[in-house]
């Protein structure tokens, strides 16, 4: 079943607690599911845990996670904590996230991502389910501790970008979530976790991306999509991704050390429209409908902000349109 979904945004320009405001519009129109990350302003358990005591029915996805960072242990005791005081039903998503947060921010090491990520994921669904967990791996050793209350059948998700993770969420997760691709990668993709799935004798974890969208743009509103999107210019994939779409000039100059501000103003628009969600009701509704037959059996909007608070008048023009 096709789902959509919104995710919350961390733009920098806006206030930070207008996080809970688009919590509670997608809540009350009737979204699937929002899904609860973590960059600069709050703790991604401490914001779920305040949506879950303002929302009613939304399905809370926490993450990603980074496992370079988080311990499958602390994971579970945050998920376990977000949902018996919020009564919220929450699912996981983790992430092996980039060398700035976990090595700069963090001073944890960074490498071994794929093999983190196994390791992480294997040790976490053991604990959601019958909340033990004993494992020592090559990287993730835990011994001892036991999850006072279990979360069987929780969904775990893995963020992929590039061919060794997509690997070991097409044979460890139970779903895979995409950020800022084109609805062709998603199908390219999906072959991948599916031809990968088939040889390891599991059945195909679900696609998921995550999408942005701005309903009828203004300047400000391309201005901070475009700001989003240089940032990932010059990150491994992604920069492949888009010299590939024909856009290799602006991946060499932000690999060269191009401030992000010259990227965004030079950024065509054009390139916008191939991995964002921009225009009527209408045309929103018609690119999520361009993913879901490209193989994404979940899509997330993820609102500008910058001319529509809270990204009400998106939300609500698209849940209208698609009868959510």
């Amino acid at each position: 079943m096709n789902e959509i979904g919104v995710a919350i945004p961390f733009w920098l320009d806006r206030p930070d607690t207008e996080a809970l405001d688009i919590a509670v519009t997608a809540d009350r129109l009737g979204y699937s599911t929002l899904w609860v990350g973590e960059m600069v302003t709050f703790d991604a358990f401490s914001l779920a845990t305040a949506i879950g005591s303002h929302t009613s029915q939304i399905r809370l996805r926490v993450g990603p996670l980074a496992v370079g960072v988080r311990t499958p242990v602390g994971m579970a005791l945050g998920l376990s904590s977000v949902e018996r005081l919020t009564g919220s039903r929450v699912d996981v998503a983790l992430g092996a996230s980039s060398p700035t947060i976990v090595h700069d921010w963090h001073d944890r090491p960074w490498g071994k991502s794929a093999v983190k990520m196994r390791e992480s994921v294997q040790v976490l669904r053991t604990i959601l389910e019958d909340g033990r967990a004993d494992y020592a791996g090559k990287e993730v050793r835990t011994r001892g501790f036991r999850l006072r209350h279990a979360l069987p059948n929780r969904s775990v998700t893995v963020a992929a970008f590039g061919p060794e993770m997509t690997k070991v969420a097409a044979e460890e997760a139970d779903e895979i979530v995409l950020n800022i691709v084109t609805p062709g990668l998603v199908a390219r993709v999906r072959e991948t976790v599916y031809a990968h799935a088939k040889a390891a004798g599991r059945t195909p974890p679900r696609i998921a991306v995550w999408v942005s969208a701005a309903l009828d743009p203004g300047p400000a509103s391309i201005h901070q999509l475009a700001r989003q999107l240089v940032v990932y210019l010059k990150q491994p994939g992604y920069g492949e991704m888009f010299t590939e779409l024909g856009y290799g000039e602006l991946v060499r100059r932000a690999r060269s050390g191009a401030c992000y501000a010259d990227l965004a103003r030079d950024l065509p628009p054009e390139l916008l429209a191939r991995v964002c969600m921009i225009g009527s009701a209408e045309q929103i509704a018609s690119r999520v409908e361009a993913y879901h037959r490209a193989g994404a059996d979940h899509v997330a909007l993820v609102p500008s902000t910058a001319e529509d608070p809270a990204g009400h008048c998106l939300l609500s023009a698209v849940a209208k349109e698609m009868n959510l």
